[in-house]
């Protein structure tokens, strides 16, 4: 399936950055990072013998223009995602996973033993890009978001039912939850003003 990663901050400034009509200087340095970044991204690619149709460079300046011309393309993906991460910090490594599928496996196990949906992994982790994105294809990547207000809840419906799963839907729970207690926490400590500034979860998979 890929590699997972997590991380934190504010959706509202990178969308910002992707819909202003004018630019403040502080925003342009940003995206001249995010350009690079993405021609690093495209670099990586040709080097593992990958030529997307859509290069993530090209990709960017469609997204940012309004202008995406393909119908699919896994290069616009990986653009917003250069995007959103010049933002978001505070990254937790959540290892390498074999199959998507497993994730809905995890969810029926925690579904029978009472978690609500509105927290289950695999709705958080497909629940897709914040914007409209020609689909990727066959292919990784995927992303996903989730509010770090409701992190608190995420922990406490699955730490309550950890001990009544199978060990293997535990130990992947486990891998979650430590970085989503971390974000919990952080949440509850910091004051109003922080907690708009750091408000959403981005889960990416490539």
């Amino acid at each position: 399936m890929g590699h997972l990663v997590m991380s934190t901050g504010s959706m509202r400034d990178a969308m910002r950055l992707l819909t202003a009509v004018e630019r403040t200087p502080e925003q342009e340095r940003t995206l001249g990072r995010v350009r690079e970044k993405c021609r690093t991204v495209d670099g990586r690619l040709h080097g593992q013998g990958i030529d997307l149709e859509v290069s993530v460079a090209q990709a960017l300046e469609e997204l940012l223009d309004g202008t995406v011309g393909a119908a699919e393309g896994p290069g616009y993906h990986y653009a917003l995602q250069a995007l959103i991460s010049s933002y978001f910090s505070d990254t937790h490594d959540l290892g390498d996973w074999r199959r998507q599928s497993w994730f809905w496996t995890v969810d029926e196990e925690l579904s029978r033993v009472g978690v609500p949906a509105r927290v289950a992994l695999s709705r958080i982790l497909t629940s897709g890009p914040p914007v409209r994105l020609p689909p990727a294809g066959d292919t990784t990547p995927w992303m996903g978001t989730f509010p770090t207000e409701l992190a608190a809840e995420f922990v406490a419906a699955h730490e309550a039912v950890l001990a009544r799963v199978d060990p293997q839907v535990r130990e992947t729970v486990e891998v979650f939850l430590k970085a989503i207690r971390f974000e919990a926490e952080e949440w509850a400590s910091a004051d109003e003003d922080r907690r708009s500034g750091q408000d959403t979860m981005f889960f990416w998979c490539a």
